[in-house]
C-alpha cells in the first residue's frame, strides 16, 4: 500500500514539474517570413521609394483619407507579399506626389516669404543687406530647380534658403531687442550685461561670416539672452523711476490743492496711479511705467489748471477792485457836484 502511494506522489511531481515547466517556458516568437521572390522583392522597393517621397512631400496631410486608403493597402500588399498589388500601390504614391508638390512648394514659399517680411520690417536688413542677399539667392536657387522640374532638389534647396532665412531671423530678434535698450537708454541700468552681449553679438557675426552657422546660432541665441535680461533689468528699474516721479508730482497736486481746483483732472491721475501700482505688484513692469507716466502728466496738467484758475480769480479780483475803485471815484465826483451846486 505504502509502495503505490510512494508511487502516486512521484508521478504527481513528475506531471507538476512539466506543468510548471510549460507555464514558465515563453513561446517562441513567430518566424518573420521571409520571401525568396524577386519580383515582389523589386516591386516592394519601388514602392517605399514612391511612399517615402509622397511623404516627404507632406501628402499624407494634404490629402489624409487617399493617403490611408494608401496605406491599408500597403499593409494588405505586404501581408500577401503581391509584386501586383505593389506595383498599383507604386503609381498611387506617385499620383500623391505629384499632387502634394504645388501645395508643399506653396507652403514652403509662404512660410520664407513671412520670416522675410520679418526681416526687413525690423530693419536688420537695411543694417546687413549682404545677408539677406546671400539668404535671396539660396531661395531663388530652390525656385530654379522646381522650375526646372527637379522638386527634389527644389525641395532641399528651399530648405536650406529656410534655415538661412531661420538664423536672421534670430539675428532681427537680437538686433531688435538692442536697440530698444538704446533707444530707451536702458544701457545705464546694466552696462555690464550690455557690453557682454554685444561681445558675444560679435562672436555671432564672426561664426556667420566664417560659414559656421551652428556657432552662429549658439552665439545669437546667448547674446539675445543677455539683451533680454538687460531689458527686463532696464524695465524694473525704469518703472521704480517712473513711480517715484508720478508719486512726487502728486504730493505737489495736493500742496498746490489741484484735488480741489482741478478734482476732474487729478481723480484720473489717481486712477491711472492705481492702475500702475497694480501692474508694478505684478511685475508687469512695462504697463507700470507707462501707466505711471501717465499719471503724472495728470497730476502736472490738474497743477497748470489750478494755476490758470487762480491766475484766472486774481484776474477777476483785480477788475473788481478797478472797477469799486472807480465807483468810489465817480461817487465822489457827484457827492462834490452836489456840494458845489448848493451854494
Amino acid at each position: 500500500m505504502k509502495r503505490k502511494i510512494f508511487l502516486l506522489f512521484i508521478a504527481l511531481s513528475i506531471v507538476t514539474s512539466i506543468c510548471i515547466s510549460c507555464k514558465s517556458t515563453p513561446k517562441a516568437a513567430p518566424k518573420e517570413v521571409v520571401t525568396t521572390d524577386t519580383a515582389a522583392i523589386t516591386a516592394r522597393n519601388k514602392t517605399d521609394q514612391a511612399r517615402k517621397q509622397a511623404l516627404d512631400f507632406d501628402s499624407n496631410q494634404y490629402f489624409p483619407s487617399e493617403w490611408e486608403n494608401a496605406e491599408s493597402q500597403y499593409r494588405e500588399a505586404a501581408a500577401a507579399n503581391d509584386s501586383a498589388k505593389f506595383n498599383t500601390l507604386t503609381g498611387v504614391y506617385n499620383d500623391l506626389y505629384k499632387k502634394a508638390v504645388p501645395l508643399y512648394a506653396q507652403a514652403k514659399e509662404d512660410e520664407i516669404m513671412a520670416i522675410r517680411e520679418q526681416i526687413i520690417a525690423s530693419g536688420f536688413a537695411d543694417a546687413f543687406p549682404k545677408y539677406l542677399k546671400d539668404a535671396d539667392d539660396l531661395a531663388l536657387n530652390a525656385k530654379s530647380k522646381y522650375d526646372s522640374g527637379d522638386f527634389n532638389g527644389a525641395k532641399e534647396a528651399a530648405d536650406v534658403a529656410l534655415n538661412e532665412y531661420n538664423i536672421l531671423l534670430t539675428g532681427t530678434k537680437v538686433y531688435l531687442v538692442r536697440q530698444e535698450i538704446i533707444n530707451r537708454g536702458f544701457t545705464q541700468y546694466d552696462s555690464d550685461n550690455f557690453v557682454k552681449a554685444d561681445e558675444i553679438a560679435q562672436k555671432a557675426i564672426d561664426a556667420f561670416n566664417a560659414g559656421d552657422k551652428d556657432n552662429a546660432v549658439v552665439n545669437a541665441e546667448e547674446a539675445l539672452l543677455r539683451y533680454n535680461l538687460v531689458l527686463s533689468n532696464g524695465w524694473t528699474k525704469y518703472a521704480a523711476e517712473r513711480k517715484e516721479a508720478a508719486e512726487k508730482e502728486r504730493q505737489l497736486a495736493v500742496v498746490d490743492r489741484a484735488n480741489i481746483a482741478a478734482k476732474e483732472t487729478f481723480r484720473q491721475g489717481d486712477a491711472l496711479l492705481e492702475t500702475a501700482n497694480e501692474s508694478y505688484s505684478a511685475e508687469v513692469y512695462p504697463d507700470a511705467a507707462l501707466a505711471f507716466i501717465e499719471a503724472e502728466a495728470n497730476f502736472s496738467v490738474s497743477r497748470k489748471e489750478t494755476e490758470e484758475k487762480r491766475i484766472r480769480a486774481e484776474e477777476a479780483i483785480k477788475v473788481a477792485e478797478e472797477k469799486i475803485e472807480e465807483s468810489s471815484g465817480s461817487a465822489l465826483e457827484a457827492e462834490k457836484l452836489i456840494e458845489g451846486g448848493s451854494k
